[in-house]
């Protein structure tokens, strides 16, 4: 525990040391009108999530190090487009190098299973792009991220499928961040940047590859189902609006929550969070252990959500068209 402690204080001091800098060099992020937020605030602290994996490697041992290489490699790459933005084509290079390298960490780089390793490279690139899309008010990414790691880290307590001290270290990165982001609308000191969002969607993602890979199901994919299911609808909703998707937008359900219904970025965080530890917690305590169970489990939550998230958008959407038609007069 007293690691634990050293870990917290140092990724703290990290995070304010980073704010100095920030502060210094101008990496801010300015609202516009498809923003969450109507002040300027100072982007990329979710840096620490990076900054938590390097930590754990000194204190650990450097156990993961093409995990590590990787996770630098989109980290840093996602900071620089912070900063300054990069062409869609070197991130997405960058993407695929990095979640290449996290495969070759987790053994599944075997040209007799190149297919498998194709499509999981694209769902994994994919997965990440949709975690970052759902960055968009104070304390969803921190937050969220708590309510994938926690029922991690319960899962791993009994299978062991990765180092524990890696889950405890990024929660106490993702307690850091929240600290200074998980705030009312107007009081964050910091927003996350795509390089802490990237970053800690890298981070999940791998530690699903090895629970996946050790049981030899997919179904533990859905300890993101409330993501997926917001962030994959979305993508169709403005397909169907022949919308271009590199375009920033507010029709993700919680920016309509946020913005258009003016429920509080706290509130709505919470909120998300208290949906995929429903769901996870059911799946890990009420779900038999037994393939078709969990399958059924799966299918079952992606039904109600998927429900959900139509009808609210019957009601609500109508909110986001007249933001539009008052922005354009």
């Amino acid at each position: 525990m007293s690691i634990y402690f050293f870990i917290f204080i140092t990724l703290l001091l990290a995070e304010l040391v980073y704010f100095r800098i920030a502060s210094r060099f101008n990496i801010i992020d300015k609202p516009n009108e498809r923003s969450s937020h109507a002040s300027v605030v100072l982007r990329g602290g979710g840096i620490i999530f990076m900054i938590g994996a390097w930590v754990w490697s000194a204190f650990y041992g450097f156990q993961y190090p093409w995990f590590l290489a990787g996770l630098t490699l989109v980290a840093g790459i996602s900071f620089v487009d912070d900063i300054h933005s990069l062409p869609d084509i070197t991130r997405l290079l960058a993407q695929f190098a990095a979640a290449a390298m996290a495969f070759y960490q987790l053994d599944m780089l075997h040209w007799t299973m190149w297919w498998i390793v194709l499509v999981a490279l694209i769902v994994y690139v994919g997965a990440t792009n949709i975690i970052n899309f759902m960055d968009g008010i104070n304390g969803i990414t921190a937050g969220y991220s708590l309510a994938v790691l926690a029922p991690l880290a319960l899962v791993n307590e009994k299978m062991h499928f990765v180092e524990q001290s890696l889950i405890v270290s990024t929660i106490l990165a993702s307690i850091v961040f929240c600290i200074f982001n998980f705030r009312p609308k107007g009081k964050a000191k910091c927003f996350a940047g795509d390089v802490g969002s990237i970053g800690i969607a890298f981070i999940m993602l791998f530690l699903l590859g090895n629970v996946i890979i050790k049981t030899g199901d997919i179904t533990w994919l859905i300890f993101l189902l409330v993501y997926g299911v917001d962030g994959c609808l979305t993508i169709v909703h403005r397909i169907m609006l022949h919308e271009n998707l590199g375009q920033a937008h507010r029709k993700h359900a919680f920016q309509i929550m946020a913005n258009e219904l003016n429920i509080g970025h706290v509130k709505v965080s919470l909120l998300y969070m208290a949906m995929q530890l429903s769901v996870s917690l059911g799946f890990i305590f009420l779900c038999p252990d037994t393939s078709s169970s969990h399958w059924a489990y799966l299918g079952g939550a992606l039904a109600v959500l998927t429900l959900a998230y139509v009808l609210f958008m019957r009601k609500y959407y109508h909110l986001h068209e007249e933001y539009l038609a008052a922005l354009n007069k």
